[in-house]
């Protein structure tokens, strides 16, 4: 068993971690936990994205945006979507982020000009003025889809109903956070929780003569799309709406490099306290709107912005015990049950240990004084230990070689590295109890599934009742048996069938990451969707004869690399996996996969490259051939159309294949002639 396993086990518990806090916090209005928890929860997402680069390949973070919008308010599409930020937590991660917008860019001035504000803890909204009218508003939702919240938008004064200027873009769309000042919360704190539920609830009134009792706020941060578009950088954008009426912050700022950074940073973090406000950071963007363009988004966030948080609280507790959990891969994750301790507001009492070398390598012991730091919901991290407190008739902790099941657990070696992994796992599968359950939690989460009403807790339920066993069961559920269970009323099972009976109609693309091949997260499974394109061809990989064929033309798909097609194998080398794959098939209706932006000038076309490029990162290139329709390609095959030859240091190997292959090169000047740059 391998370390890579274990952080992938992790990792994918954290995501839905934040999925459940992004609920409460963009849906509800009600976080359960404080702004620092939150963040320490998105800081571990990070900080394993950033030292284990394979997770980035799961796509897990994608649309990690927000919460699905409710169904009081018709529900209306973005023109643009409202992506969430990335967060830096110190001087490293905001050089981690200069140097990616540098490498993007293939650029090496790292005096590239921010423009910096503090990030309110607020709502977010758009406004969306046509001929200057102020004619739509809507709340951010779930970042595509929006609620429509216009008329209460409107009872806010700082926001103009009508743009006086005779030069107003004929579709002009600002964004901003609306928010209620500490001194008008505390004349009716008692009626909410904190200020953001007050403004959130408050938007969400039915009767907008409601909402124009709260004394909302609003402070323009962006924009949206705007046509025709004639501005050249976020300060001028700032400048524009401030002369035309609309509030902005006062403490924005223009800053170049990493010592104004955390000047700004610091003198901000210092005032913070006096502010009429609540914030949490400050974010900083590139200036120039063409390199905005340039440096585009990820699937959830913009590359070009970066919200920079002050920093989380931490606590000193004391470890009691160490159990272990076993996760949907079989990987055996410790966890230290720790005496009550109140984090930021919040009693925890269990905290992450992550792994057996992670105990072994800070030398955590049952009775040990350790520092913790939240982490997200319920289960902080151990920072440190205080060894100077430590019993001295303590013995080091010995990790349990068994499952809860009773199989003895292995840690795998990895072929590349040829290193044991850090992670001990449960190799049983669905014949294992405590991994086949937590398989069905994954099914049903909202990347897979999405099915609403049947979250973890209730998976547990119905396992114990013995009503779930394996994915097929979920869509045979006999709801008689739940009418007697408590806390099941008919509103609740009809709304529990309706989620399941929607679910049975899915993507290829979700389906195949759904059914949790390791290694294969939400990115990999979408290059498999364009590759197979239908479940019958999908369904060839229970052939082995068939399936070693199709996996020996994987590897020339760029992001499907070994690890993925030895986990392929792996999984269909099992009959009980193809069995219940197969179960679960016939109850679905499994869509084609439809490859997006057909029309694009790459259409149809796949594309490889080799060698660096001058203008431009080998990232944003891919990123051009996938926005126009193509695929890119990480080998040379029959089936590569064109082949890309940068100026640096190109493969004579991958030239000399192309050619032989009659495969058509081009070189760099002519790559830029393509895309008319």
């Amino acid at each position: 068993m391998n370390r890579k396993l274990e952080v992938i086990n992790l990792y994918k518990k954290k995501i839905n971690l934040l999925k459940k806090h992004n609920k409460l916090y963009f849906n509800n209005d009600s976080p359960i936990i404080s702004d620092a928890e939150y963040d320490s929860l998105k800081k571990e997402i990070i900080n394993l994205e950033k030292n284990n680069n394979f997770l980035k390949k799961l796509n897990l973070n994608k649309r990690m945006v927000g919460s699905p919008p409710s169904s009081k308010f018709k529900k209306t599409k973005h023109l643009k979507p409202m992506l969430s930020l990335s967060n830096a937590f110190d001087k490293n991660d905001m050089k981690d982020f200069i140097n990616k917008i540098s490498n993007f860019l293939n650029i090496k001035d790292e005096n590239i000009e921010l423009s910096s504000e503090p990030k309110i803890d607020g709502i977010s909204a758009t406004l969306i003025y046509e001929d200057g009218i102020l004619t739509k508003g809507l709340s951010r939702g779930d970042g595509v889809i929006g609620e429509d919240i216009l008329e209460n938008l409107k009872t806010i004064n700082d926001i103009p109903k009508k743009i006086k200027d005779n030069n107003v873009p004929s579709l002009f769309e600002v964004r901003g956070e609306i928010y209620i000042g500490k001194k008008d919360f505390n004349n009716i704190k008692g009626n909410f929780a904190n200020p953001r539920n007050a403004a959130g609830g408050s938007l969400r009134q039915k009767d907008s003569k409601e909402t124009s009792k709260i004394p909302l706020k609003y402070f323009a941060y962006g924009f949206g799309a705007i046509e025709p578009m004639s501005l050249n950088f976020q300060s001028e954008f700032l400048e524009k709406i401030k002369n035309w009426g609309f509030s902005i912050n006062p403490l924005g700022k223009l800053v170049k490099n990493l010592d104004e950074i955390e000047s700004h940073h610091s003198y901000i973090d210092s005032i913070r306290s006096s502010l009429d406000y609540d914030i949490d950071g400050l974010v900083y963007k590139v200036n120039d709107l063409k390199l905005q363009s340039r440096l585009g988004n990820t699937s959830n966030s913009p590359r070009w912005a970066i919200a920079y948080k002050f920093s989380a609280e931490k606590a000193v507790t004391k470890i009691k015990d160490v159990v272990i959990q076993v996760g949907r891969t079989g990987a055996i994750t410790p966890v230290a049950k720790v005496e009550p301790v109140t984090v930021g507001g919040v009693v925890v009492s269990n905290a992450t240990l992550h792994n057996e070398d992670e105990i072994k390598r800070k030398d955590i012991r049952i009775g040990d004084t350790v520092q913790i730091q939240r982490a997200g919901d319920v289960i902080p991290q151990v920072i440190s230990v205080d060894v100077s407190k430590r019993n001295k008739n303590s013995k080091k902790y010995i990790f349990p070689e068994k499952c809860l099941c009773g199989a003895t657990t292995q840690k795998e070696v990895s072929k590349s590295t040829k290193k044991e992994d850090a992670v001990r796992r449960c190799l049983k599968g669905y014949e294992c109890d405590f991994t086949a359950r937590e398989k069905l939690k994954h099914i049903v989460s909202k990347d897979a599934f999405n099915i609403d009403g049947l979250g973890k807790k209730v998976i547990d339920q119905f396992w114990d009742l013995k009503l779930i066993r394996k994915p097929s069961d979920i869509f045979t559920i006999n709801y008689n048996t739940i009418k007697n269970l408590e806390g099941w009323g008919e509103l609740s099972i009809s709304n529990l069938k309706k989620a399941i009976d929607n679910s049975k109609v899915i993507e290829l693309d979700r389906f195949i990451f759904s059914i949790g091949i390791r290694h294969i997260g939400q990115e990999n499974a979408k290059i498999l969707g364009g590759f197979f394109k239908s479940i019958n061809k999908f369904c060839d990989l229970f052939n082995e004869k068939i399936r070693k064929k199709i996996l020996k033309n994987l590897i020339e798909l760029d992001g499907i690399g070994q690890t993925q097609i030895d986990s392929i194998d792996s999984f269909f080398l099992s009959n009980k996996n193809i069995e219940i794959v197969k179960q679960l098939i016939d109850k679905l209706k499994i869509k084609n996969f439809i490859i997006q932006n057909k029309k694009g000038k790459f259409s149809n076309k796949t594309i490889m490259f080799t060698g660096g490029f001058e203008k431009m990162s080998r990232s944003e290139a891919k990123s051009l051939v996938e926005n126009n329709g193509g695929k890119v390609l990480g080998t040379i095959s029959k089936k590569l159309d064109i082949l890309v030859i940068g100026n640096s240091k190109p493969t004579k190997k991958k030239i000399e294949n192309a050619k032989q292959l009659n495969i058509k090169t081009i070189k760099e000047s002519d790559w830029y002639k393509l895309l008319d740059l």
